[in-house]
């Protein structure tokens, strides 16, 4: 493949997120991908949480840069890599939370990957389907090694010049981990968890919003986090999540669902459907027409 490079003899991955540097996530893949003793893992993350940005770059000021320690690991907390070789792989997770239908439009992971994917880089975004209540710290490090396998085949793959270069992959990892029912191929769906908006009196009323897009069931976490100043001449509304999503049969969403590793190939562009093209094909030649009778 044209542009990668790999100095030494262990090839490289370079590790990224949105919820941070010291988020857990990070943490466990980053650790269990030295345990392999196979690959050169790099680290390159925000210093704070940037969950649901998507694709918000640092463009008009500059970026500031700091060292931190991760044992085995080249770490940096900073918005973009600022390392000089290109590494093999781009590799950004584990989120908290799943990253499926509607929701990868606005994913900070997903995009992570997507923007190694657009930079002719090989990637995969991963996430885990944390459950308040349910999950634990562990099952990041369970995730990330029941996701072993597909980055070992990737490697050897982007090894022998045979990776495919029209894609990139999102894979999420069900809430009980340990009995996952094995790896599913899927296609994006249209789950989403519709938010909408609900005056309040305070900002400590009505909750919060989680970066999973689910209700954050401590509200006395909410009202710590959420309390600031706000000036009496405003009128306050907060985010609530008032629709959850809509199954839909063979897709990531329900695959996940359903126990599997959802493994969905997605591309940066974003075609309608072949009807739609179909439609306006039609539509599009009366546009004229449509104005200058207008006049």
């Amino acid at each position: 493949m044209d542009g990668f490079v790999s100095s030494g003899d262990r090839p490289k991955i370079l590790v990224t997120n949105d919820d941070g540097i010291d988020a857990p996530g990070l943490r466990a893949l980053v650790q269990v991908l030295l345990s392999t003793n196979l690959y050169e893992v790099l680290v390159c993350a925000p210093d704070s949480e940037k969950s649901a940005v998507s694709h918000s770059i640092t463009w008009r000021h500059a970026v500031a840069v700091k060292r931190v320690d991760i044992d085995g690991a080249t770490a940096y907390a900073v918005s973009a890599s600022l390392f000089p070789s290109i590494p093999d792989l781009v590799i950004s997770g584990i989120n908290k939370g799943s990253n499926c239908g509607y929701h990868i439009v606005y994913s900070g992971t997903v995009a992570g990957a997507r923007e190694a994917f657009i930079n002719g880089v090989p990637s995969v975004s991963m996430s885990y389907q944390w459950v308040a209540g349910t999950s634990n710290i562990n099952d990041f490090k369970l995730s990330a090694e029941a996701c072993l396998p597909i980055i070992s085949s990737i490697m050897v793959e982007i090894k022998n010049q045979r990776y495919t270069e029209r894609c990139f992959l999102n894979i999420d990892v069900p809430t009980d981990v340990v009995n996952h029912k094995g790896y599913k191929l899927t296609k994006q769906g249209k789950s989403y968890n519709k938010p909408g908006w609900r005056q309040v009196t305070s900002s400590t009323q009505g909750g919060r919003v989680l970066s999973t897009m689910t209700m954050d069931p401590n509200p006395e976490v909410c009202a710590e986090m959420d309390a600031s100043p706000v000036s009496g001449e405003h009128l306050l509304f907060k985010r609530h999540v008032r629709e959850t999503p809509v199954l839909e049969y063979d897709t990531d969403y329900q695959s996940l669902l359903d126990g599997y590793i959802s493994v969905t190939p997605l591309d940066a562009l974003s075609p309608a459907d072949i009807d739609c093209q179909a439609y306006f094909k039609t539509l599009v030649p009366g546009f004229l027409e449509s104005s200058s009778s207008a006049l």
